[in-house]
């Protein structure tokens, strides 16, 4: 039984928060991150119900089409990706060098659970056009 994203992200940030203090200074720090992040998952669910598919990482096999376009073009997980900005911005915010290990968790939990799982149904339901897409866009993203 695999933790959804959504729950790995909240004990994530929940052990962050006990690893270090809010400040204003520290905010404004990590804000340009956390908005990133925010433009970065918006743009994906906005891909995702555009194309008329399911974001429900849990239910993954409704996939009623591979979306490759847009930020999915550049990463094949940018709501993942997303999270994770969120919570190394968390991290800032708190300015907790600590706080980095919760990302760190989370993205180690959702790379070895829940994207293998969902490439897994993936690959099940689009075949050659999921394999072409994976080996043109990676997991995470590619480096410039």
């Amino acid at each position: 039984m695999r933790i959804p994203p959504a729950g790995l992200f909240l004990v994530a940030a929940g052990a962050q928060a006990a690893l270090g203090r809010l400040s204003t200074p520290r905010l404004l720090r990590a804000a340009p991150l956390l908005a990133a992040s925010g433009v970065l998952g918006v743009a994906a669910v906005g891909g995702f119900l555009r194309a008329g598919t399911t974001i429900d990482p849990v239910r993954v096999n409704r996939a009623s089409s591979l979306v490759t376009d847009g930020v999915l073009g550049y990463t094949r997980n940018p709501m993942y990706l997303a999270l994770a900005g969120a919570l190394t911005a968390h991290a800032v915010a708190r300015g907790s060098w600590a706080g980095l290990l919760p990302v760190a968790g989370f993205v180690w939990a959702v790379d070895r659970g829940q994207i293998a799982a969902e490439e897994a149904a993936l690959r099940a339901r689009f075949g050659p056009e999921y394999e072409a897409y994976a080996a043109r866009v990676p997991r995470w993203v590619r480096p410039r």
